[in-house]
């Protein structure tokens, strides 16, 4: 066997897989092998937030994430957060609030709200705004983000009360 191909074992979208992955193969073309395409790569420098992934709960850049780096690890895509077969509070509140133009974006932006509001419940514009610098949406949707992760955290907190 190549030397430079590793078999890599780990929890996606929580259901254990396997891949066998080439050394520079990233995150975001291991995802493509397993259909999933919500995490785009754009800029492939890390500074857009397109291709963000949760793994073990902690965000990352699925352009400069080497695939072999999550062997072992538990990954969560936005495909992954409709688990249940609804959609989750936070990818409601975007449609709710129209909180997106091209959708291109969008599946950076939810996974970094789900991650936030994980962590602060009830974060002020200035925490959003900050939490999510590293996500940019080309469109400017940002007023609209901004309402649904407002939203969001509402409507997380109603549930949890």
């Amino acid at each position: 066997m190549d030397p430079s191909i590793r078999k890599i074992a780990f929890t996606l979208n929580g259901q254990k897989v396997s891949a066998q992955v080439e050394s520079h193969i990233n995150l975001v073309d291991l995802l493509r092998r397993f259909n999933l395409d919500g995490a785009r790569e754009s800029c492939g420098q890390g500074l857009c937030g397109c291709c963000t992934v949760l793994v073990d709960g902690v965000a990352v850049s699925g352009c400069l994430t080497l695939a072999q780096l999550v062997d072992g690890k538990s990954l969560t895509t936005v495909e992954g957060l409709d688990a249940s077969g609804a959609l989750s509070v936070v990818q409601q509140a975007f449609i709710d609030e129209g909180a997106f133009q091209c959708g291109f974006c969008t599946p950076g932006f939810v996974l970094m709200t789900h991650q936030l509001l994980e962590t602060n419940a009830d974060p002020d514009e200035h925490e959003i705004r900050d939490y999510l610098a590293g996500n940019l949406c080309r469109c400017a949707a940002y007023p609209e983000i901004i309402r649904a992760v407002k939203t969001a955290g509402d409507r997380m907190r109603a549930i949890s009360t």
